[in-house]
Formats: structure tokens, C-alpha cells, sequence
């Protein structure tokens, strides 16, 4: 794997912006076409000219805003910002495409992240006269801008001391990038545990041009002289004065400068060789961002998009848990935590089977459908079922505006982040974590939790990020065994309780992308019948529950493994720091992190997901595209 900066990676939206000589138009798109890659449902752009800001924007591809701009050109101008938006608050429309400007016209602002406030900000500003004109979370910052413009003194700087007066106001993740009329040759933008990187570079002409961008591809073709912002920075780019760096309360800092060795095909996948390596490597951020804005300010679970009264989810007697393929194995994971907080029985059912064999439901009965793309026809065929059977239905996705979350009573977004390679990582990872939330959420409106006892399984949660990333900086021993497993005929996996629902994973992951055999087990099924498929060399994989486990459900699996290798299994054994136990029987051991039982497969999935990754690569296979796969199954 090449090495790579971590100001290049960012799970959502695009961002460009421009400073210079050239025609900011075509920069900007230019920029925007190289972040294609992100995935995105609606584009836009914005100039300054002549002191005059104008802007455009479409829901739909490039394409559609490019056609917009034919018909109604933007003037010439040498500094601009663009935007493709992965939606988050607010569906994929017109309205709520990104340049968002202010009341009076003088600001835009594109934006990346989620600003947790922004109802009580929008409530203030509506307060204040000022009509929305979208839905999202964003055109809160315009008028904020706006308004800290006006109050902030005269001189140079003014916008970017608004910004950084907006910006100590504003809660949650966020890449905020404003441009104004009335500062025509200043671009001003900001980051918090979002990406944002700054290109330098050389305009024919001799002179210098300044590039803004959620990812290096957005200007490689211009410049290879980078620097990252670092948490809670602000950056001024004068055509005149520069390249300014403060902090949010104004002190000037010095930006970390790099040089960008990849090529612009590279620089797509962050300097990774595979779209799915670099989507594993943002998982912790992408928990992050699935956690981000749920604990309420006394400790309480806080789901705002779940739209279900607390009276209909107290009626609630029985989940149906629906999806396909790794989701379902989300939906598995998710019935162990639901159960053990809720006390309310769960059964997950494969969506292709789910409305053929005419289960039992009535009002009492909640379906929880899970699809990363919203548009999985299986799925989606189930949860109309359901609706004719008069269940409530919840959605769990990753698309904003898709057609299960728009047909479903309540729905929880993942914001994972577009996912590129079929094989879903980030996306089953954000699925199980949405999972946890709503049982946690359960249990909280059913009074079966205190408040004190969900918000401390929350910080459980909220360390899962730190957890994940201390898996995935220990993952060189994985790597180098993918290479001595690349000509194994079958792999197995085994797990108990919830390491079942891990092996099965690790074995469809290996299926979808190496082509090799594979299965998962419970492993207490072991001498029911596979143990039979044990030979001299079988590669076993075993997921080990932690010591600390219920029922001694660890000493059994330490059992299974004396098992399989007494039989001539190679054992690799996926165990927590501290377990000694495992030690004497595994041929090779992989650490993670000592994490809650409930929330042990957020980090024991890891390991397999970069198993299967090299293993495939090593056998010289298409990783981000493997054969006979599509991302989103859209046919029965």
C-alpha cells in the first residue's frame, strides 16, 4: 500500500475552490470532475466578478450543472468555489445543492460535515427575519457569515474574522469554504475533523494560484505543493496578500507543508492502490461521523431522524430485522445488542425471503430494513410488505433520499460517506453502529435503561473510532499472511455469540473478492459437521470472544481451536490484548483491542476485511471491482 497523507482522505462531500489567474469556472470544474470518484447527487459553483457573486447548481451528475451553465453561463472570473454534495440534511434537490448565499447575496458557502447545532442556529436566525430556503445545515453558515460580517470591523480580514467568529459558535465536524462580493479577491475557509487541504502552485504567467480542495485530486493536475490544515484552523487566501493560517481565535499558525508523489489516478484513491483499502482506512472517521450529534446535553440518546412517537415504539412487542448480504450480517449483530438492552425478541430475515413465507405482523411489530444504498430491491419489496401488513418500518442507509429511506415511517442515516468498491467495508461497520443506536434508543424510550446506563454504553461507542484505528496501525503481520494464504483452496471461519455474524462476514468478504471457498460457523456447530472439512493445513480462522464473555463462552472457542488444530488446522486466532489463553494454540495470532462484548465486532471484522483485500491483490485480482458484482442490486 503507498503511503498517504490523512488530509486526503474524506468520506463525503467534494470541495473545490480556486484563487488565481486562470478562468476559476473551468478550474473549478475541472476539480469537481476529479472527485467524481466520491460519489455525489447534486453539483454547483459560485464566482466572484466584477465584484458581483453568482452561482449555479443541480441535483443529479456534473452533467446536469454543465448543461445549466451552457444555457446560462457564469461571467468569467479568477476565483470561484464548487461543490458536489453527498446529502445529509435534506434530500437531493435543487434547493438544497450547495453554494448556499446569504439573505442579501453577499456570501456563499459550500460545506462538508454535519453541524450538530443547526436548528437552534436556524431558529435563532429565523428569529431574526431570515427565510430558508433550503433544508440544510449549511445555509445556516451563510447567514451566520453574513451577519459576522457585518459586525466585524473594517478592514482587511473581515471575512475570515467572520468566519472565525461563526465557527466558535458551530458544534459537530465541518469544512466550511466561503467566498463574498463584497471581499471579490479573498476565498476564506475553515476545518473541524474534517478534511481540508491547500494546493500552492504557479500559473504560467509567472504568478502564484492558490487551490482548495476535501482531497489532493481536486488539484493535482495543477499543483503538487500541498499544506494541511490542521483542527480548528482557518485559512485566508488573498490574491494579494496571500496565504494566511490562524487558529479560531485568530492566532497565526504555519500550516504543515507536503509534496503529493502520486499520480492524479492515485491521488482518487488517496495514494492507496485500491478504493476499498482506502474506505477500510476511513472507517474510524466514518464511525465518527455515524456517532456524531446523537448524545443530547444531559446524557440522553438523541435520534432526530427517527420519527417514531415514544408511544409507537413502547407498543412495539417483536423487530424483524431485513436486509441482504453483509447488511444482513449487520442485522445479526444487531439482534444480539437489541435483545440484550431491549428484552424485545429480534429475527433477522434475508430480504428475498422475508415476504414469501408470510410472516407475522400487525402494528405491534417493528421492521428494520438496512440497505447501504437505499435502492436494494429485495429489500426494498420487503419493506412494502411490511407497510401492507401495517408494521411500522425503519430504515437504516447510508443515502440520503433514496427510496427505502422515503418509503420507510422513520429512517437512521449512517453518513458513512459515498463507498466506491462493491465489497462494502465503512458501509457494514456505520450499519452495525446505526444498529447499536437504535436498540440503545429502544431501550432508552422503553425505560428498560437509565440515562446514566445509556450514555455510558455511548462513550463505549464514541471509543470505537480510537479502537478501529489502533487495529488498522497493526496490520502489516495481516498482510504479509494474506501472501502465504493466496493459494489456499478453502478458508473457515468460526465465531460464537456475536463473532458468528464476524465469521460470516470474513467469509463473504473472501468469497466476494479472492474467489476462494469459504465458509462461516458458529463455532459450537463445529462437531455437528464441518469439523469434517478439517485437512492438514486447512487455513481456520477463529474470532475469540473476550475472557471477560458471559457463560464462558471464551473457554469453548479456546476448545474449538485445540480442536481443529489437533486435527492439522492452521489456526488464525483474532483475540483481545490480554488473552493468554489463546497463546499456546494459535499458529497466528492477531490482536485488537480489549473492547465491550456487544461491540467486539467493530474491531474483530477489521483484520478480515484487509485479510480478504490482500489476498485478492496477491492473487492479482480486481479488489474495488470483482467479477460478476454490482454495488447496488436493484433487481430481484
Amino acid at each position: 500500500m503507498a503511503a498517504c497523507s490523512t488530509g486526503t482522505l474524506g468520506p463525503m462531500c467534494g470541495i473545490v475552490g480556486y484563487v488565481g489567474p486562470q478562468d476559476a469556472r473551468d478550474v473549478v470544474l475541472e476539480g469537481l470532475r476529479r472527485l467524481e470518484y466520491r460519489g455525489y447527487d447534486s453539483a454547483g459553483i459560485a464566482v466572484v466578478a466584477d465584484g458581483t457573486l453568482t452561482a449555479a447548481k443541480k441535483a443529479g451528475k456534473l452533467a446536469n450543472l454543465e448543461k445549466v451553465l451552457a444555457e446560462h453561463p457564469l461571467p468569467a472570473a479568477t476565483i470561484g468555489i464548487g461543490h458536489t454534495r453527498w446529502a445529509t440534511h435534506g434530500g437531493p434537490t435543487d434547493r438544497n445543492a450547495h453554494p448556499h448565499l446569504s439573505a442579501d447575496g453577499s456570501v456563499a458557502v459550500i460545506h462538508n460535515g454535519i453541524i450538530e447545532n443547526f436548528a437552534a442556529l436556524r431558529a435563532e436566525c429565523e428569529a431574526n427575519g431570515i427565510e430558508f430556503s433550503s433544508e440544510t445545515d449549511t445555509e445556516v453558515a451563510a447567514h451566520l457569515l453574513a451577519a459576522a460580517y457585518a459586525a466585524a470591523p473594517a478592514g482587511e480580514s473581515r471575512l475570515a474574522e467572520a468566519m472565525r467568529t461563526v465557527c466558535r459558535r458551530l458544534e459537530g465536524a465541518f469544512t466550511l469554504v466561503a467566498t463574498s462580493a463584497l471581499e471579490p479577491d479573498t476565498l476564506v475557509a475553515a476545518r473541524r475533523s474534517s478534511p481540508l487541504v491547500v494546493g500552492i502552485g504557479e500559473a504560467v504567467d509567472g504568478s502564484a494560484e492558490y487551490f482548495l480542495g476535501s482531497d489532493v485530486a481536486a488539484f493535482i493536475a495543477h499543483t503538487r505543493e500541498a499544506r494541511e490544515l490542521g483542527q480548528d484552523q482557518v485559512v485566508e487566501i488573498d490574491r494579494h496578500r496571500g496565504l494566511t493560517v490562524t487558529d479560531f481565535t485568530g492566532s497565526v499558525v504555519e500550516p504543515r507543508g507536503y509534496t503529493v508523489d502520486w499520480d492524479a489516478a492515485a491521488a482518487e484513491k488517496g495514494g492507496y492502490d485500491w478504493f476499498m483499502l482506502k474506505e477500510i482506512a476511513e472507517q474510524p472517521q466514518a464511525i465518527a461521523d455515524t456517532l456524531l450529534g446523537r448524545l443530547g446535553s444531559h446524557g440522553e440518546l438523541v435520534l432526530d431522524e427517527v420519527r417514531l412517537s415514544d408511544q409507537e415504539l413502547r407498543d412495539i412487542d417483536k423487530i424483524f430485522v431485513v436486509a441482504c448480504g453483509t447488511a444482513y450480517h449487520a442485522g445479526l449483530i444487531a439482534k444480539y445488542a437489541i435483545e440484550h438492552w431491549t428484552r424485545i425478541p429480534v429475527e433477522v430475515e434475508v430480504a428475498s425471503e422475508f415476504r414469501y413465507r408470510d410472516p407475522v405482523l400487525d402494528r405491534s411489530t417493528l421492521v428494520v430494513v438496512i440497505s447501504q444504498s437505499g435502492e436494494t430491491m429485495d429489500t426494498l419489496m420487503a419493506l412494502r410488505h411490511a407497510k401492507e401488513q401495517n408494521a411500522r418500518v425503519l430504515a437504516i442507509c447510508n443515502a440520503n433520499g433514496s427510496t427505502i429511506p422515503r418509503e420507510s415511517d422513520a429512517v437512521l442515516y449512517t453518513h458513512a460517506g459515498p463507498e466506491v468498491a462493491v465489497a462494502s467495508t465503512k458501509g457494514f461497520l456505520t450499519q452495525v453502529v446505526a444498529c447499536y443506536l437504535v436498540g440503545l434508543f429502544l431501550a432508552q424510550v422503553r425505560g428498560v435503561k437509565y440515562e446514566d446506563e445509556v450514555a455510558a454504553i455511548v462513550a463505549d461507542l464514541r471509543r470505537l473510532p480510537d479502537a478501529v484505528a489502533q487495529v488498522l496501525s497493526g496490520m502489516d503481520e495481516v498482510r504479509e499472511l494474506a501472501r502465504e494464504l493466496a493459494d489456499a483452496d478453502t478458508i473457515l471461519f468460526l465465531g460464537r455469540h456475536v463473532g458468528f455474524p464476524v465469521a460470516l462476514e470474513g467469509a463473504l468478504k473472501l468469497k466476494e473478492l479472492a474467489y476462494i471457498h469459504a465458509e462461516g460457523f458458529a463455532a459450537g456447530e463445529l462437531k455437528h459437521g464441518p469439523i469434517a472439512l478439517i485437512d492438514q493445513g486447512t487455513p481456520v480462522v477463529v474470532v475469540v470472544p473476550s475472557p471477560r464473555s458471559r457463560e464462558s463462552v471464551h473457554g469453548k472457542v479456546v476448545s474449538n481451536i485445540q480442536e481443529v488444530r489437533a486435527r492439522g488446522a492452521r489456526t488464525i486466532v483474532i483475540a483481545e490484548e490480554g488473552d493468554e489463553d489463546v497463546v499456546p494454540y494459535a499458529d497466528h495470532l492477531i490482536r485488537v483491542p480489549r473492547t465491550p462484548t456487544l461491540l467486539a465486532p467493530v474491531v474483530t471484522t477489521v483484520p478480515l476485511q484487509v485479510l480478504a483485500c490482500e489476498i485478492a491483490d496477491t492473487r492479482g485480482l480486481d479488489v474495488d471491482q470483482p467479477r460478476n458484482l454490482a454495488k447496488s442490486v436493484t433487481v430481484e
